[in-house]
């Protein structure tokens, strides 16, 4: 069956375009200027890999709960509604929640495929047309894996939510190159590293473990691609110019943030947002999960130089402030290693049983 039918709502509702505003830029200066763009696009060429060969998709996945994740991880888990939930009603909502996050990954990553093909044709330096362009491969494949799992293992896709919607379309219509980068290479990207791990980390499949771990090997290249390029491009704005840049930020942060309320997938299951928004802000594994999506993004803000007070008070807010004082390099060479150790992981168990 087609992917395109698999959806909880006719495509006719939910289809999205808009009109960008990209230009092109043509550099004739192929000197690149960057030594580590450079080793990173060469970490880029060197990384690849076949969705096909690398993952074993004939690994069976339990139709109830494919993920076969702790019930901890569940929304409402531990608040007076799941305690009055049947089993049924609490398998029926593990169920919908592992589909809605896979759904938006799959989403985000064709966001990031276009995002990445933008900067290619706009970004001004030669090397970051050269790694964004195994970028653009990486998320190819990245769509390319997730909507596989999707299709063969699960029964149903959620359309794309909405603050990850405004967050793409926000990137991808302002004129100014860096903004691509800043929404989906340091925002949307920082926020999918820790959800991918989180499923690599917690999920008792397999096949849902692998797809993540790898695509997380990426990830990690592609923020550590937007620090660099923004690094070294934002002490060069006027105050008022980073004062935009960290305006914008603050505004994807807070889409970030509400982007995993899932309205959408609530009403699907027939509850009331509105009885179910405050027991996910109360819920305590809900809010140490909020906090820990912002340990990739918040370091990254601070170390490009959008550190303004306003930043800091939102950060301080949301209770991630602290993630400031954390070395982005280290995180992202650590998120980098998943994969390996990972595939380190499956040989020790294929030598095990063979």
């Amino acid at each position: 069956m087609s992917t395109l039918f698999k959806y909880v709502l006719p495509v006719e509702e939910t289809n999205w375009k808009f009109q960008g505003a990209a230009e092109t830029a043509f550099t004739w200066d192929y000197d690149g200027k960057s030594e580590d763009l450079l080793r990173l696009y060469a970490k880029g060429k060197q990384q690849q890999w076949d969705a096909d060969e690398r993952i074993d998709w004939s690994i069976d996945v339990d139709p109830e709960d494919p993920m076969q994740m702790e019930e901890s991880v569940i929304p409402l888990y531990g608040t007076p509604l799941w305690q009055g939930l049947s089993e049924q009603r609490r398998a029926e909502l593990r169920y919908h929640s592992q589909v809605f996050n896979l759904s938006q990954f799959l989403h985000g990553e064709q966001g990031a495929l276009i995002c990445a093909a933008r900067i290619v044709q706009d970004v001004p330096s030669i090397e970051s047309k050269f790694y964004a362009a195994t970028q653009v491969m990486d998320e190819a494949r990245h769509v390319e894996a997730y909507r596989r799992l999707l299709k063969e293992k699960f029964r149903f896709v959620y359309p794309i939510s909405k603050p990850l919607q405004t967050l793409i379309e926000q990137a991808l219509t302002d004129s100014r190159w860096d903004f691509t980068y800043l929404g989906m290479q340091v925002l949307i990207e920082g926020l999918a590293l820790v959800a991918f791990q989180r499923i690599r980390d917690y999920s008792k499949n397999r096949l849902c473990q692998a797809v993540n771990a790898y695509v997380m090997q990426d990830e990690a290249r592609h923020v550590a691609f937007g620090r660099l390029a923004l690094r070294d491009y934002y002490p060069k704005l006027t105050q008022a110019e980073r004062r935009e840049r960290e305006e914008f930020v603050m505004e994807g942060s807070i889409h970030l943030r509400e982007r995993f309320n899932s309205p959408e997938m609530w009403e699907r299951l027939g509850f009331d947002f509105k009885d179910v928004r405050p027991l996910l802000e109360g819920s305590e594994g809900q809010v140490r999960f909020r906090k820990r999506l912002f340990s990739r993004i918040v370091p990254i803000v601070k170390d490009i130089g959008l550190w303004g007070e306003r930043v800091q008070k939102l950060y301080a807010d949301f209770g991630v402030l602290h993630y400031g004082d954390k070395d982005p390099r280290e995180m992202l060479e650590h998120d980098a290693q998943v994969a390996e150790e990972f595939d380190r992981l499956l040989g020790r168990e294929r030598a095990t049983s063979g």
